[in-house]
C-alpha cells in the first residue's frame, strides 16, 4: 500500500504565521454554545488558549480520513518537533523527550477520533509557543456535528478497537478545549514544557526517566511495568500492578497498539515478529510470553538462538521465542513449555483460552499464576499460538486480555505477511538462477570480469548477461536490460536467453541473431509477459491491454587468434561498448540501433573488430550510464569514458571493480536501478 498523501506546510516566522488568518488558533469568542447532547469533559468545550506572542515556528499537514493517517500524523510530529529541538528557535531549548512523545500521544488520539467519528479529511497543526516552550496542536475536521469522543462508558474492546476519548488528551494537556466554527470543529491541546508539566496534574505517569532507545522507545513508555521501588511479593505480584494498569489503560492502550503496529508492519521475518512480540508484552503486560509458529517453516531451521527452538522433523509447532521478565528464567522456561504445546483448536477462534501453568520453571515466586492461549490467525489460516503468563493472580483483568488478543491480531497479521514475502523471495531467488548462467565461460586468451547487482533483492532483475561457448574455436556473449521488472521482465528474459544460445549454436551470424530474437519477441513475449502478470497480480482491467515489453541486447561473438580476438557485435538500443586501447584511449565499438520487440520490418547490422593484447572491451547497462547524482547522470559529458581512461594499465577485475566503485560513489543514494557490467580483455 502506498503512502498516505500528506500536503504539509511549515511557517518558520511571524510574518508567515500572520499571512493565514484563517488558520489562526481557534478563539473563545469563536466558539457557539455547547449543545446540550454534548458530553462533558475534563475542560468546557469551546475554551481556547491562552494567547500568547506569535510562534516562529509552526507546521501544518492535511490528512484524509483514512485509517492510516493517525500513524501519519505520529511520524509527521515526532519529526518535526525532534528538528525544532535542535533548531535554536525561540522557546525550542525546553522541548524535552517526555514533551515529544506527549505530543505524539495527543495527536495520536485527536486524529483517531476525527478519522472513526468525521470520516472527513483532518487538518494537523502543531506550533511553538516561544515565551513559554509549551506545544499546541490542533486537530480540525468537517464534521461539527459530532462532539468530540469520550469513552467513558464504553468497555475495553470498544477502546482498543476506537481509541481512549478525550481523556487521555485531558490527562496529558495543561489545558484543551473544543471550538466549532461554521462547517468545522477543531480540538487543540496545550502541552507544557516538561519544567511545568507537574504543575497541574502532578507527577507525570511514565514508566521510566528516560526514553528508551531503539523502535520500542514510545512502546515502552506507554505500556505499563512494575514499578523498580515496589518490590513484588511472595506470589511474584507487583502490589500497585493493577492501579498502574488502570491508569496506562486511561491513557495510552489505542497509542500502544498504534506504534506496535508501525513497528511489526516493517518486520519481514517471523522470527523478528516473534522476538518483537516478547519484547512489547514483557514485562509491561505479562511476565512471560512464548510463541510458537505452525509448521509451514518447521523443520527447515534448528534452534535460531537464545529463546528460540523448534522439531527438525518437521512436525508439530515449533517454538520460536520465549520471554520472560528475568534473563535467569527463560532456558528453564523454554525447556518446561516445550513438553507442553498448545493443542490446536479445532476453529479459529483468536480469543484467550486457559494455558497450563509452567511452574516448575519459574521459581519459588512463581508457582502459580494464569497462563492464556491466543491462537495466531491470519487470512483464516493459523499460523501459530501466542501464550502469555502473570505470577501470582488467578486471572486477568478483562481489559488486559482484549489488549492482548488486539496485540495477536496485529503479531498473527505480521507473520502472515512475512510468510508471504518469504515465499515470494525463494520463488524470486529459484527464477532469478535460472535466468542467469550457472557459469561464465572461461575464453582463451581473453580474462573477463562481471558486476552484477539487481535493485531488487526481492524479485528478478530487468538486467541479464551470458558469456558462452558457440562451438567452432567461438564464444559468444550478452548483456541486456528488458523494460520492467519482475515476472514479466523474466517471462522476456527466460525467453531470449535460450535463444541467444540456440541460435548461435547453430552457426547464425550476429545480425541474424538479433533478427530473429526481434520477430520472436514480437510474436510471443507479450502474451507470455501479460499471462504471468494475469497469474500474479489477478485480472487485468478492461482496456488496459497487452503490454509489449522491449528488450535492450549489446550482443557479440569472439574469435581468439594469437595476438588477440576478433569481435563482431551488434548493439540493440543498449548503451554502446567502449574500448580501452592500450596507449588510454577510449572510442565506442558499435552504432546504436532500434530495441528489439519494437518495429517488425527492423533489420540489424553488425560490426567487426579487433581488440589486440592489453586492449579492453567494456559493456554496461543503463544501471551505469544512467545513474544520477540530482539532476546529473554518470555517463553526463562522456564520464564512462573518462572513468574507463583512467583504468589504463589496468586488468580485467580491477577495471570493474574501479568502475562499479566509482558508479556507487556518483551517487549519495544507493542505485535506483539494476547494475551490470562485462569487462573483455585480451591477454
Amino acid at each position: 500500500m502506498g503512502a498516505i498523501p500528506v500536503q504539509r506546510e511549515t511557517v518558520t516566522r511571524a510574518s508567515d504565521a500572520l499571512a493565514h488568518p484563517q488558520d489562526a488558533p481557534p478563539r473563545a469568542q469563536d466558539a457557539p454554545a455547547l449543545p446540550p447532547s454534548a458530553p462533558a469533559h475534563g475542560s468546557p468545550l469551546g475554551t481556547a488558549p491562552a494567547q500568547h506572542t506569535v510562534s516562529p515556528a509552526e507546521t501544518r499537514a492535511l490528512l484524509p480520513g483514512s485509517p492510516l493517517s493517525p500513524a501519519t500524523a505520529r511520524t509527521l510530529v515526532r519529526t518535526v518537533l525532534t528538528e525544532w529541538a535542535s533548531s535554536g528557535l525561540p522557546g525550542a531549548d525546553r522541548i524535552q523527550e517526555r514533551q515529544i512523545q506527549d505530543a505524539v500521544l495527543a495527536v495520536s488520539e485527536l486524529v483517531t477520533n476525527a478519522v472513526v467519528h468525521a470520516g472527513t479529511d483532518v487538518r494537523l497543526t502543531c506550533r511553538l509557543e516561544p515565551d513559554t516552550g509549551a506545544l499546541v496542536v490542533e486537530v480540525l475536521d468537517h464534521h461539527p456535528s459530532r462532539a468530540p469522543r469520550d469513552t467513558e462508558a464504553e468497555g475495553p474492546y470498544d477502546a482498543t478497537e476506537h481509541g481512549r476519548g478525550l481523556r487521555l488528551v485531558a490527562r496529558l494537556a495543561e489545558s484543551w478545549g473544543v471550538t466549532y466554527r461554521t462547517g468545522s470543529k477543531t480540538v487543540w491541546a496545550r502541552l507544557p514544557p516538561e519544567d511545568q508539566a507537574g504543575d497541574a496534574h502532578g507527577p507525570r505517569p511514565h514508566g521510566r526517566e528516560h526514553a528508551p532507545d531503539g523502535g520500542l522507545r514510545v512502546a515502552e513508555i506507554l505500556a505499563p511495568e512494575p514499578p523498580p521501588s515496589a518490590p513484588p511479593d511472595t506470589a511474584g505480584e507487583h502490589p500497585h500492578r493493577g492501579e498502574r494498569e488502570r491508569d496506562w489503560l486511561d491513557r495510552g492502550a489505542l497509542s500502544f497498539l498504534a506504534e506496535a503496529s508501525d513497528l511489526l508492519a516493517g518486520q519481514l521475518d517471523e522470527n523478528l515478529v516473534a522476538a518483537l512480540a516478547g519484547q512489547l508484552i514483557v514485562p509491561r503486560l505479562a511476565d512471560w510470553c512464548a510463541v510458537w509458529l505452525a509448521d509451514e517453516v518447521a523443520g527447515r531451521w534448528g534452534h535460531g538462538g537464545p529463546g528460540e527452538s523448534g522439531p527438525v522433523d518437521g512436525t508439530g509447532p515449533r517454538l520460536a521465542r520465549v520471554w520472560h521478565a528475568s534473563e535467569n528464567h527463560i532456558e528453564d522456561l523454554r525447556r518446561v513449555l516445550e513438553k507442553e504445546p498448545p493443542l490446536p483448536a479445532d476453529d479459529h477462534r483468536t480469543g484467550p483460552v486457559a494455558h497450563p501453568w509452567p511452574g516448575a520453571a519459574l521459581g519459588a515466586r512463581g508457582t502459580r499464576g494464569t497462563a492464556l492461549a491466543y491462537r495466531l490467525v491470519a487470512g483464516g489460516r493459523p499460523l501459530g499460538t501466542l501464550v502469555i503468563g502473570r505470577a501470582g493472580v488467578t486471572s486477568l483483568p478483562d481489559e488486559i486480555t482484549g489488549l492482548v488478543e488486539d496485540l495477536a491480531r496485529r503479531v498473527a497479521l505480521a507473520i502472515g505477511a512475512a510468510r508471504q514475502y518469504a515465499r515470494q523471495a525463494t520463488i524470486s531467488r529459484v527464477l532469478q538462477r535460472g535466468l542467469l548462467p550457472g557459469a561464465v565461460a572461461e575464453i582463451p586468451g581473453v580474462a573477463s570480469a562481471l558486476v552484477y547487482e539487481p535493485c531488487d533483492k526481492g524479485g528478478p532483475s530487468g538486467d541479464f548477461y551470458d558469456l558462452f561457448p558457440a562451438g567452432d574455436g567461438r564464444w559468444c556473449f550478452a548483456i541486456g536490460d528488458v523494460q520492467g521488472k519482475g515476472p514479466e521482465a523474466a517471462v522476456v528474459i527466460g525467453i531470449a536467453r535460450p535463444w541467444l544460445r540456440l541460435l548461435a549454436r547453430e552457426g547464425y551470424r550476429v545480425a541474424d541473431v538479433l533478427d530473429r530474437l526481434n520477430q520472436l519477441l514480437l510474436d510471443d513475449a507479450t502474451e507470455a509477459a501479460d499471462a504471468a502478470a494475469r497469474a500474479l497480480v489477478g485480472p487485468i482491467a478492461p482496456g488496459d491491454g497487452p503490454q509489449t515489453r522491449f528488450l535492450s541486447l549489446l550482443y557479440g561473438e569472439l574469435t581468439p587468434f594469437d595476438g588477440g580476438v576478433r569481435c563482431t557485435l551488434a548493439s540493440a538500443g543498449h548503451p554502446l561498448p567502449l574500448l580501452l586501447g592500450a596507449d588510454g584511449e577510449v572510442h565506442t565499438a558499435a552504432q546504436p540501433q532500434t530495441l528489439l520487440g519494437v518495429f517488425e520490418d527492423a533489420t540489424y547490422t553488425s560490426e567487426t573488430f579487433e581488440v589486440r593484447s592489453g586492449e579492453t572491451l567494456l559493456c554496461v547497462t543503463d544501471g551505469v550510464t544512467e545513474r544520477r547524482s540530482g539532476s546529473r547522470q554518470f555517463d553526463d559529458g562522456d564520464g564512462l569514458a573518462t572513468a574507463l581512461a583512467g583504468c589504463a594499465g589496468l586488468n580485467a577485475d580491477l577495471i570493474a571493480e574501479r568502475i562499479r566503485k566509482l558508479v556507487h560513489e556518483f551517487g549519495g543514494r544507493p542505485p535506483e536501478d539494476d547494475l551490470a557490467l562485462l569487462v573483455l580483455q585480451a591477454e
